[in-house]
């Protein structure tokens, strides 16, 4: 299957991501997805104002002390988005996204290849596809 092959394979599609984040869920790190995706939709950011409202929202979710999502990053990479979050960019949570799709790859995605809910997603999938080419059945 596909999303074996790597975590942008799940991420980038709606079932598997669906999956990945169900995995996640279970072992008490949902919030690494969440701000990945958060990241990915405020980067799609045009409008200046709307910039610094999704930056303080993602800052206030996942980042500060105590966040109710927060994330796990290292102190330097923390420290400099703390420092700029009055006046972020579109890059401004690049290097703490990258960090979290690090973890995601290397930690919990080789995880989730060998869980149930993966299992399970499979052989949703077989079973799907088998009924697509035996419709008499």
């Amino acid at each position: 299957m596909a999303w074996s092959e790597s975590v942008d394979t799940v991420l980038s599609n709606k079932e598997g991501l669906a999956a990945f984040r169900t995995f996640l869920k279970s072992e008490f790190s949902e919030e690494n997805v969440e701000f990945w995706l958060a990241c990915e939709d405020f980067k799609k950011t045009k409008s200046s104002t709307k910039i610094a409202l999704k930056a303080q929202k993602i800052y206030s979710d996942f980042i500060q002390a105590d966040a109710p999502k927060e994330i796990n990053i290292d102190f330097h990479t923390k420290n400099d988005i703390s420092q700029n979050i009055s006046e972020p960019t579109l890059r401004c949570f690049d290097a703490a996204q990258s960090s979290i799709y690090c973890l995601m790859a290397k930690d919990s995605f080789p995880r989730f290849l060998r869980s149930e809910v993966y299992k399970d997603l499979v052989k949703k999938h077989q079973d799907r596809n088998q009924k697509r080419w035996l419709p008499f059945l």
